[in-house]
This record gives C-alpha cells, sequence and structure tokens, in this order.
C-alpha cells in the first residue's frame, strides 16, 4: 500500500506521456491503471488469509497433540459385544439354539477407516457424533502399519465388510475413509466388487489424484501408490461402468498433505460423485471438526442420487473459520 501511495505523484506524468489512459473512478486526473483499485484492498486480504492460516496451523497443532494422546488407546482392534459375535463354530452336538442376526437396520452400518501412520483413535469425535445422531452400529477398522501395498489393505477390508454384514443382517455398508483409508476403500469399491456392499463412501483428505507432498517419504511403498501416475492410481482411472456406490469426497483448501490441493478432489466419468470444499483447516482437522462431521452426516443420510453419472459438484462447500 504504501508502495502504490507513493507512486500517485508520478501518474499526472504518465497520463501526459500516454494520454490515451482514462481517469480512475473517484481520483479526478488520474489514469485508471488497470488492477489499481484491487492492489489497494490487497493488504487487508492478505492479512485475512494470514489469520485463517495462523488458526488453521494451531489447529492442527493441537489435533496432533491430542491424537498423540489418543493414539495408545488406538493401536488394538476394537472390542465387540458378545451378543453381535456369530456363534462359534462346534463339532459337538448343540445344547442350545444359534443365536439369531441382529435385524437389519433401518441405516447401514458405518465402517470407519484411518489413514497413513494412523489408527482408528482419529475418529474418537465423529464416531460420538454419529452415534448422537441415531447411528448405532459403527465400527473403526485397523489395518495393519506395516501394511506395504493398497491392494492387500483392500482384500483385508472386503474381508471385514462381509463378516461385519453377516453379524448386522445387513446388506449394505457405508464407510468414511480418511486420506489413505479412502483410497482403500475407493479400490476396494471399484477394483474388487465393493460397490454390491458399499453403498456411501465419503473420503476426508483423500489423494484421488497422487499428491507429491514430502519426496523423502518414498521410502515406504505404500507412500508410492499415492503419488501421481503409480500403478495403482492408474488402475483406478479404469471403466467403472455400472459401480452402484455413491462418493462424496471432503477436500480442504488448507490441506498441506494433499500437493496439489485438488488431488483430494475425485473426478471419474463412470462413479457419481459429490466433491465438497472445506474452507479454513488443514488435514488433521476434516475427521474431528464438527461442522466437518455434519456434513458426513447429511451425506450418509442423502438419498442417493443417479448412479455413475459422473457428476462434479464443486459449487458446494463448508466454512469452518
Amino acid at each position: 500500500m504504501k508502495v502504490t501511495t507513493a507512486a500517485l505523484p508520478l501518474l499526472p506524468l504518465c497520463q501526459r506521456l500516454l494520454p490515451g489512459l482514462p481517469a480512475l473512478p473517484g481520483l479526478p486526473g488520474l489514469p485508471g491503471l488497470p488492477g489499481l483499485t484491487s492492489l489497494a484492498g490487497l493488504p487487508g486480504r492478505l492479512t485475512g488469509l494470514s489469520m485463517t492460516l495462523l488458526k488453521a496451523s494451531a489447529l492442527e497443532v493441537a489435533i496432533l497433540a491430542g491424537h498423540l494422546l489418543l493414539y495408545p488407546s488406538g493401536i488394538i482392534q476394537e472390542r465387540r459385544s458378545a451378543s453381535a459375535l456369530p456363534p462359534a463354530e462346534s463339532d459337538g452336538p448343540r445344547t442350545s439354539p444359534p443365536a439369531p442376526r441382529l435385524p437389519a437396520p433401518t441405516s447401514p452400518p458405518v465402517i470407519l477407516l484411518h489413514g497413513f501412520i494412523d489408527n482408528r483413535s482419529v475418529f474418537l469425535l465423529l464416531r460420538r457424533s454419529l452415534a448422537q445422531h441415531g447411528r448405532h452400529q459403527i465400527e473403526s477398522l485397523n489395518y495393519s502399519p506395516l501394511t506395504c501395498d493398497i491392494r492387500t489393505a483392500a482384500e483385508l477390508l472386503g474381508r471385514h465388510v462381509e463378516e461385519i454384514c453377516e453379524r448386522t443382517g445387513s446388506e449394505r455398508v457405508d464407510v468414511v475413509g480418511h486420506s489413505l483409508g479412502g483410497l482403500i476403500a475407493r479400490y476396494y469399491v471399484q477394483r474388487l466388487g465393493g460397490d454390491l456392499r458399499v453403498r456411501t463412501l465419503v473420503t476426508l483428505g483423500t489423494p484421488h489424484a497422487g499428491t507429491r507432498v514430502v519426496p523423502l517419504a518414498n521410502a515406504h511403498p505404500i507412500v508410492r501408490q499415492m503419488r501421481p501416475g503409480s500403478a495403482v492410481l492408474e488402475e483406478l482411472t479404469l471403466p467403472s461402468p455400472g459401480c452402484r456406490t455413491q462418493f462424496v469426497s471432503f477436500w480442504s483448501d488448507l490441506d498441506r498433505v494433499m500437493d496439489p490441493l485438488e488431488t483430494a478432489c475425485l473426478d471419474h466419468p463412470d462413479l457419481s460423485v459429490q466433491n465438497v470444499r472445506v474452507s479454513g483447516i488443514g488435514h488433521l482437522a476434516l475427521p474431528v471438526h464438527p461442522a466437518v462431521a455434519t456434513g458426513i452426516r447429511e451425506a450418509l443420510d442423502a438419498v442417493a442420487p443417479q448412479k455413475g453419472n459422473g457428476r462434479d459438484e464443486r459449487a458446494g462447500g463448508l466454512t469452518v473459520a
């Protein structure tokens, strides 16, 4: 702003040298230089952006600190009540009839799948939010931190889904995947026939087109599979005609794990997709922030539109900070 003000005395000279320049509205005798009006408001916009970045960064640090404290509690798989487990197989005669399966609920079970080097503890707040709003069959799955292949993790997810459907009596499930978890669930849906079981797949900050962040992390094979142009991501670009799953992808304009940011948007001609832009928070806050949790609940409760229309709805979004 100071530079612009200091240059104002020179503008009459420019007007004489360039007589074709129009006068700047509101400032008689000053030329209407393109962009001058927008430059006047630039410092304010930069200040607003800096404050948003500062708030988002502080929130990311706070979430990381809290998650490190909760991380040990999510290392082991969650326990299931004995009444929900299928009857054990036995070679001897049965002394009592097998316990009946639970009746199919009005809403399908929800499976929560964490991201890279993480565990189910990341979904503590989201799980509580879903339960408070009527979702009582929620399961947070852990895949091994030693997992080195998205395909293998997707096969394991498929076995979990079949077991959950058998135990609950539900024909289909909903899945919410954070970061890498969303990519694993997507591979299961598109490449392993999981669209027969997954009604809605919600992804949070998932690198659908691959991310270039932290090149040194390429030492890990699963990170290499999340790079643009990897064999796994190329498989996901193949045709998926008749896919029955509805996709909802939440992506943040302050997500520093996604490079470029738009890689968290899902774009495939055979998939029914809604991309939801989230403004004001970073990568770690996506499965934690209450506004995003509300958006996830609405996505799971919404009536799915016509499948396979390749729709990309980026107009809608959430401003959470």
